[in-house]
């Protein structure tokens, strides 16, 4: 057999050493490559993905811009997310709004009514980290179909100096159909504050009056803010009133049909007793009303003549009197009487009025004030609560009964 040849054993291990140190390297050479490299989490620019810039405050408004027919008694809203408000102002019907914003300052809401029939325009200012916001917007408020005003107020004469029994009377344009949300637009301020109430009389009339007398000397003031409150389908109000009444001293008079007498007191002291005569009591008609009575007019002279009756009935009189002051829309007055002295502080004659000497009418004529007190006691005839102005007839428990607040 031929001799082999055997390989060298030193050559055969050799090789594969020697591969696998090549193929460490390269394994080694790729992992230093991959560990100091850019990352998928590196700065922008190096081949990674940047994070997200925070966004800048949303500022929102509502109304919308541009809305119109905004009903007056919506609110205005304001809100911003990523952010919180610095800044919110809105413009309209010749004022600026009043607002409150929230605990956290993200929101921002109206208070009160706004003007009918107006143009507004708000502006709102925020901060976050994303930066200041800043919008302004616009809307206009509708014109009411109906238009609520008050018509008159009672007492609202320029300087007028007024009893300690004196209702407040406010007078309507229109029929009140959401008596609550008008009544509580109307305000009582005194300097020497008292409990009172509102009682509605009709659609069209409210009337004011305390607990107990207005205590003299002070001013009174009487304000309604009407202006956005919607008073029933289609009514808003449109415009706001205020006014303030001077009560004066507490003149009290007290009359005693039985007796025959008036004792006139201001402030607690006694200023003038007066033998009266009263109603003679023939008929109801004749009988003079007994209750709480408020001073209401005077005339110097007044005309005075039988009610339901024409000349040549029987019982019918026409008569001139001096220095009348009326104290009931039945027909009674304290006035100056000189064909009745003979019977004054004696008997009772008349027709139903109080009938005095003409210089103590004359006296009373000329301290008067509208919603002075005449009390009347004696006769078996009670004064309506609605005769003139016979309010202090209702318990004040009864009387804010017709409140529309009340309970």
């Amino acid at each position: 057999m031929g001799e082999r040849s055997v390989p060298d054993m030193r050559q055969r291990l050799r090789t594969p050493i020697a591969g696998l140190a090549m193929v460490m390297t390269g394994l080694l050479a790729v992992s230093c490559t991959s560990g100091t490299g850019p990352s998928s989490s590196g700065p922008a620019g190096g081949g990674g993905t940047s994070a997200p810039a925070t966004p800048a405050p949303e500022i929102k408004i509502s109304p919308v811009k541009g809305a119109s027919k905004v009903r007056p008694d919506k609110s205005v809203v304001v809100t911003a997310s990523n952010g919180e408000l610095q800044e919110v102002t809105v413009q309209g019907g010749g004022k600026v709004l009043k607002g409150e914003f929230d605990a956290g300052r993200t929101k921002w809401i109206s208070k009160g009514p706004l003007k009918p029939s107006s143009d507004y325009t708000v502006s709102a200012k925020a901060s976050g980290s994303g930066g200041p916001a800043e919008v302004t917007s616009s809307f206009t408020t509708l014109k009411p179909a109906q238009e609520l005003r008050i018509a008159d107020v009672t007492p609202n004469r320029k300087g007028e100096t007024v009893g300690v029994g004196m209702p407040i009377m406010v007078t309507f344009n229109q029929a009140v159909g959401d008596k609550k949300a008008v009544e509580e637009s109307l305000e009582v301020t005194a300097e020497k504050p008292v409990t009172g109430a509102w009682r509605w009389i009709n659609d069209t009339l409210a009337i004011y009056r305390p607990a107990k007398y207005w205590p003299a000397h002070q001013k009174v003031k009487f304000s309604a803010r009407l202006e956005g409150v919607r008073a029933g389908k289609s009514m808003y109000g449109v415009k706001n009133y205020a006014t303030t009444m001077k009560i004066g001293a507490a003149w009290i008079s007290t009359v005693n049909t039985r007796t025959h007498t008036m004792v006139v007191r201001k402030d607690g002291k006694v200023v003038q007793r007066m033998p009266i005569s009263a109603g003679k009591a023939t008929t109801r008609e004749y009988t003079t009303t007994n209750g709480v009575h408020l001073t209401m007019e005077r005339g110097n002279p007044v005309t005075m003549i039988s009610p339901g009756k024409k000349k040549g009935d029987p019982g019918y009189y026409k008569e001139i009197v001096n220095h009348a002051v009326r104290i009931s829309n039945s027909g009674e007055y304290v006035h100056g009487a000189p064909w009745s002295v003979g019977s004054q502080g004696r008997a009772n004659v008349s027709h139903g009025c109080i009938n005095a000497r003409p210089d103590q009418a004359r006296f009373y004529y000329d301290n008067f004030h509208r919603g002075d007190v005449v009390k009347i006691v004696g006769t078996n005839r009670a004064l309506e609560w609605n005769n003139g102005w016979g309010f202090w007839q209702l318990p004040f428990k009864q009387w804010k009964k017709g409140s529309a607040l009340d309970g």
